[in-house]
Parts: C-alpha cells; sequence; structure tokens
C-alpha cells in the first residue's frame, strides 16, 4: 500500500493524471487532499462514491447508488427540474439505497435514501441535524416516483430523521469531515455498524489513497 501511495504522490507535476475512472480524472493535487489534516474535494469524493457502486454491482452487496456532489446544490437551486436528467440511464426505485454526499459551505457530510426502510437520513461528523434537507430530498423523489412511475409516491410511509452525535462517529478536528462522510458511505453500503472513531481517519486516509488510485476497494 504505501509504494503505491509514494509512487503516485512522487510526482513532481500536481496536476498529473495518477487515476482514470467513471469519466473522472484524479490529479496528483486531487489525491493529496486525502493526506492527513487535508480537506477533500469534489473528485476524490465522487470518485469513492463511483467505487461504492461498483462494488456494489457484485453479488451479495446491496444495490448502491450515488449521486454527485453537485447534485442537491443543483436540487436546492433550480428544483427537480434542473436534475431531471441525472437519472435518466437509472432507477432509483430499483436500488436499496441512494447515497447522497452533501457539500455544506466548508462542511462535508451524508445525506441516506434507505428503498428497504423508506427512511431518508442524515449523518454529520460535526453533529448537526438537517431534517430540511431530508425533507428535501423526500420531496425530490416524491417528484421523480411521479415522473418515472406515473403514481404517487405515499410519503406518509417513509420517516426523515437526522443521526443524533451520541449516535455515529465524530470527528474530533477542523479537517477529517469528508472522510467521515466516505466511510458513513462504506459502512452503511455494507451494512455495518458504524463503530470507526476519529483514531481511524489516518489509516481511512492512506487506505483510500490506495483504492482510488488501483480502482477498487478493499
Amino acid at each position: 500500500m504505501e509504494q503505491d501511495i509514494r509512487k503516485a504522490l512522487g510526482h513532481s507535476n500536481p496536476d498529473t493524471v495518477v487515476s482514470s475512472a467513471f469519466k473522472l480524472r484524479i490529479t496528483q493535487r486531487d489525491l493529496s487532499t486525502l493526506r492527513d489534516h487535508s480537506w477533500l474535494n469534489d473528485e476524490v469524493i465522487n470518485f469513492y462514491m463511483n467505487l461504492l457502486m461498483t462494488r456494489s454491482e457484485q453479488e451479495g452487496h446491496c444495490k448502491v447508488y450515488a449521486f454527485s456532489t453537485f447534485f442537491f446544490n443543483k436540487l436546492c437551486s433550480g428544483g427537480h427540474q434542473a436534475v431531471r436528467r441525472w437519472t435518466k440511464a437509472v432507477d432509483l426505485f430499483e436500488k436499496d439505497i441512494v447515497l447522497v454526499p452533501l457539500h455544506l459551505g466548508v462542511h462535508w457530510s451524508l445525506a441516506v435514501i434507505d428503498f428497504r426502510v423508506k427512511t431518508v437520513n442524515y449523518y454529520d461528523s460535526m453533529g448537526q441535524r438537517k431534517d430540511d434537507i431530508c425533507r428535501r430530498l423526500l420531496h425530490y423523489l416524491k417528484e421523480e416516483f411521479k415522473i418515472k412511475k406515473n403514481k404517487d409516491l405515499e410519503v406518509s410511509k417513509w420517516t426523515v430523521a437526522s443521526a443524533k452525535s451520541t449516535e455515529i462517529p465524530q470527528q474530533n478536528n477542523g479537517s477529517d469531515c469528508g472522510v467521515f462522510a466516505c466511510k458513513y458511505a462504506d459502512y452503511i453500503a455494507r451494512g455495518w455498524p458504524l463503530t470507526f472513531t476519529q483514531r481511524h481517519m489516518p489509516y481511512f486516509r492512506k487506505r483510500m489513497m490506495w483504492e482510488v488510485v488501483n480502482q477498487k476497494l478493499l
């Protein structure tokens, strides 16, 4: 692992492409955001979300779809019409869970739509509660369902909630929110309890570097 990481970070030109897949290109500069105490950028998080989707296609994994980090802000600014084409080639309602990475100013968090139990939940490593985001996403689902299925989604059967800070791992610094958001997504997609802590972050950063460079999850 260490050798692959050193090689990827060793290029003298920060614009050198160190990984390319999913119509995305990761440069050395992008990968460097996974160094300790750095803020992750959109490119790294979107690449990682695509790795989660790829893994979900394997037998035995729940069916996962992940939106781009740009999706929610686009939805907020333009409504369903602004993002209608984003699901042209996918039927969200055939998935088990949908991951929505969120960039709220200078903070990363995650929303998860779970069709199996009809919930929209918000996960924040700094303990913020954003039920309004969950409600907006549920409203988006209602509009999407009407267009795709020509039926009304029974929103009364759905629950929206923000995870409490006492229920999920929390960060102890100002830079690891992106890693926490990615690992929330990873563990939830695996069906694992969220048992990691702040002390796992240095290892997770190195592991994610390797995964992005090698284009597969460990």
